[in-house]
């Protein structure tokens, strides 16, 4: 087995020993941390956080990283102009500079934050933010863990299959239709299941976006309705899923199905806002405690780590794919030797993880631009106030259910 999977196997075990004493600050390798820790995306920010911390300190225990303990620099970045500003700061710093610089969840903030970190030849790790163009710019200094908009999108279209045969309907009958906010992240995921669409013969009844408001949104359900569309498939931001469910209560409409990709969808406080009518809606996101053992091994223990640390259960996925994300990136710098930017990404390239080799199912193998081939979404299923995984069968711990009439 590989050095580098047998150090990732055994990283979740890690987490649960007994923490070794506090090493000596002197020589201490520092990260820049960027997340939204603040505003409507506090809370999956936060989560995002978390996953690296609990990283960081399994490092550290283990002796650190190139035999030196690594300290977080957190910063809360909320707009576009912050997150770029931050990472120039942090990049172009005296002193205290920090080798490379983890982000961001958010598509947006990552753009700024990782082109102020590229124009200033800092290392910029990405563990959560999926828009396609984050990895399509050339940068040779970009590197990110979590799945694409694109993968999210085959995601939700694959568990088209279990949803037609439970409408009785062959695929290429079902009639979809699209739902999407304005926005890097939501507009390359609608350009992502439009084309697969295409490709696959499917049929596609309605595209419609907006802007994140109530008129708007409302608007668009009424075109979604009028084209008859069964299963419907939404990419959004912040509260805009709420918004949705608003809508279609005052439209007096529901598709058979609906698919919210990523976002808030996989959130309780989500869950809790909208009430009874959010059992059976579909999600798919990154994956999460309520999955098949054999699929994500290390979920169960990375869990239990969590509760113990935080005193809570996990929030959504964002920790976990975090977690596994910033430990692979740690553990590429101490195969590289050092912290000189072409050295890192050499190790990086040269990351081979199987599937299932991380704590939640993950693998890994970056491309040139930087994106991980092995990041895989699932997709989940609200019932009864718990999001269960239900597709791919290999990872699903319950049958995928039409929403009640």
């Amino acid at each position: 087995m590989p050095a580098t999977r047998r150090m990732l196997l055994a990283s979740t075990a890690a987490v649960l020993a007994p923490r070794l004493p506090a090493l000596a600050q002197a020589g201490e390798l520092r990260f820049g941390a960027l997340f939204p820790l603040s505003g409507p995306l506090a809370l999956l920010g936060d989560e995002c956080f978390r996953g690296l911390e609990m990283a960081t300190e399994e490092r550290n225990a283990a002796g650190g990283v190139l035999g030196r303990p690594v300290r977080l620099l957190r910063a809360d970045v909320t707009d576009p102009s912050q997150a770029g500003a931050e990472a120039r700061r942090l990049a172009t710093a005296a002193s205290d500079r920090p080798v490379a610089l983890f982000g961001t969840l958010d598509n947006q903030l990552c753009l700024a934050a990782s082109q102020a970190a590229e124009l200033a030849g800092m290392p910029y790790l990405e563990l959560a933010a999926p828009a396609d163009a984050v990895t399509e710019r050339g940068f040779r200094h970009l590197f990110r863990a979590c799945p694409r908009s694109t993968d999210l999108a085959r995601a939700a279209l694959d568990a088209l299959t279990p949803l037609a045969g439970r409408l009785g309907l062959p695929e290429t009958s079902v009639r979809l239709g699209i739902l999407y906010g304005d926005g890097p992240g939501p507009e390359a995921t609608a350009a992502a299941l439009e084309a697969r669409i295409r490709e696959a013969g499917l049929l596609l009844s309605e595209r419609a976006s907006y802007a994140p408001q109530p008129s708007e949104i409302t608007a668009a359900v009424r075109r979604l309705r009028v084209a008859q569309a069964e299963v419907v498939l939404h990419a959004g931001r912040g509260a805009d899923a709420v918004l949705l469910f608003r809508a279609l209560q005052d439209e007096g409409w529901w598709p058979r199905a609906l698919i919210g990709i990523g976002g808030t969808y996989a959130l309780a406080d989500t869950a809790q806002a909208v009430g009874p009518a959010f059992e059976a809606t579909l999600v798919a996101d990154l994956p999460r405690p309520e999955i098949a053992p054999g699929f994500a091994p290390g979920m169960a223990g990375f869990a239990e780590a969590y509760r113990r640390r935080y005193g809570a259960e996990m929030r959504s996925g964002h920790s976990a794919a975090c977690y596994c994300g910033a430990l692979l990136f740690y553990d590429a710098l101490q195969r590289a030797g050092g912290a000189e930017p072409a050295r890192l990404r050499a190790a990086i390239l040269a990351t081979d993880v199987a599937e299932r080799g991380l704590a939640n199912g993950w693998g890994a193998r970056f491309d040139e631009r930087g994106q991980n081939q092995r990041a895989l979404p699932v997709v989940q299923q609200w019932r009864e106030g718990r999001l269960l995984t239900v597709h791919p069968a290999e990872a699903a711990v319950a049958p995928m259910l039409l929403r009640p009439p």
